[in-house]
């Protein structure tokens, strides 16, 4: 891709042109002898690969530069004479170019431009003074984005860096960390700091004599045999099990506030206890736990979901242990009840999930303005229901967890549009399950804290 003298994409493209014009010619022909259209990566290639062996030329147009160029293309709109092409020559650039097939002469195009270009497939040649543009720039203005490709799919790593930066040029930007710790609450009781910790000095001279009490006592001591002395330091639940755990934790948060380091505030981070209560969304098919699998629209995501619960709570249990808590988490399965449930027990409101002590299948019927929608329906006729289904959802999950959750997962289309609409409404978090780096925005919080749940895997 564009390295050396070659400055931008057209100069590429214009240049591997040039250099085997009559070949490139008949290949742009065959692309616009298709009429207009798009044509994908593969077609662009096949194409190319055919006029290879039709005009009988040589290896060399196959290890051309053009080849490098097909290689990166993610589409061609074909509006004859014209082929305009997206270039993706490295992860997270895109560029694009127009080709005039007569003159096979080679123009830059703008994102607006391809855009407007692509439209022309279906609207023809439009006026350009009314095309409705939608500028999303204003929400991102001020938030932190990586420019080096190395950092995509390490945005968890890439804001901790830019928060520990922050931290170290700034120590006032301590202050929505501390704020966060002493209002971090479950059900109303305290977690982390009390009231008698009230600034960064203070919070500083409570880590060290906590830092000093808990070096002389044995690694294994349990949380509550020191828990009253620790709370007149102005420290709550929360920080471990043990004086090993604690102390572990109490180190971290010295480190930070002395000099912020991205991976030691992505390790603290994680370690703080958040997630107890859990919505799983799933509201197409029949969910249930036996006589189910072979109905329709009802398969492998039951399993999967079903695993994926028992899998979690242990997890979770595990986590609350390990975190010094004696919460008890909760998970419902939210899907649609069906009073006619075929044998099933999807005409049951609530169940509990087989091989688990707190996790439930809870169910809410579709429902319109005549009344309970008593039948199954497919996949594809849900839509309609799931702003209703999501209201009465809201009502039901506030009900079973007299709350609301701190985390809200979608499974698929139809589950992730009602976790959108759940999260929104109460006000929570909501992650697809391929990933599970959590933002939790407190609501006294200047800042998002970002963490990394490395070892839960759902």
């Amino acid at each position: 891709m564009p390295t050396g003298r070659f400055e931008t994409m057209r100069e590429w493209v214009h240049d591997a042109i040039s250099a085997q014009r009559n070949e490139l010619l008949s290949l742009f022909s065959r692309y616009v002898a298709q009429g207009k259209g798009i044509l994908q990566s593969h077609q662009l290639i096949d194409e190319f690969l055919k006029t290879v062996k039709v005009d009988g030329t040589s290896e060399d147009l196959n290890k051309s530069p053009f080849m490098k160029v097909l290689q990166s293309a993610e589409e061609a709109i074909v509006l004859p004479p014209f082929v305009a092409t997206a270039i993706r020559p490295r992860p997270g650039v895109r560029e694009y170019v127009r080709v005039n097939v007569y003159e096979l002469s080679v123009d830059h195009l703008t994102v607006s431009e391809y855009l407007r270009f692509k439209e022309e497939l279906v609207n023809g040649h439009a006026n350009g003074n009314y095309l409705l543009e939608l500028d999303f720039e204003p929400f991102n203005a001020t938030f932190p984005r990586p420019t080096r490709s190395s950092s995509i799919g390490n945005g968890v790593q890439f804001l901790n860096r830019h928060l520990s930066s922050i931290m170290f040029r700034n120590k006032e930007s301590m202050e929505p960390l501390l704020e966060f710790l002493r209002n971090h609450k479950h059900d109303g009781r305290p977690m982390m700091l009390n009231d008698r910790i009230q600034n960064i000095p203070i919070l500083q001279g409570a880590l060290a004599r906590a830092e000093e009490f808990l070096s002389k006592l044995p690694l294994a001591t349990p949380f509550s045999e020191f828990e009253f002395e620790l709370q007149g330091l102005g420290f709550e639940r929360g920080w471990g099990d043990t004086a090993q755990k604690v102390s572990e934790m109490v180190h971290l948060l010295l480190d930070i506030l002395q000099a912020p380091d991205p991976s030691v505030l992505e390790t603290f981070l994680g370690m703080i206890p958040m997630v107890f209560n859990v919505v799983i969304l799933s509201p197409h098919g029949y969910f249930g736990q036996a006589n189910v699998l072979g109905l329709p629209d009802t398969g492998g995501q039951v399993v999967y979901i079903l695993d994926q619960v028992r899998a979690l709570e242990n997890e979770m249990l595990l986590r609350i242990q390990k975190q010094g808590l004696d919460v008890i988490p909760k998970i419902l399965i939210v899907t649609r009840l069906i009073p006619e449930a075929k044998g099933t027990t999807c005409n049951q409101r609530l169940e509990k999930v087989s091989g688990t002590e707190h996790a439930h299948i809870l169910r809410i019927p579709f429902r319109t303005e005549k009344g309970i929608l008593r039948k199954w329906i497919s996949r594809f006729d849900v839509w309609p229901y799931l702003e209703t289904f999501a209201e009465d959802a809201s009502n039901e999950i506030s009900a079973e967890l007299q709350g609301v959750p701190n985390l809200i997962i979608g499974n698929y289309s139809d589950g992730n549009l009602v976790a959108s609409l759940l999260a929104s409404k109460l006000g929570v978090i909501q992650r697809k399950p391929s990933t599970l780096s959590l933002t939790f925005t407190g609501e006294t919080m200047k800042i998002s804290i970002i963490f990394q749940v490395s070892s839960l895997q759902i």
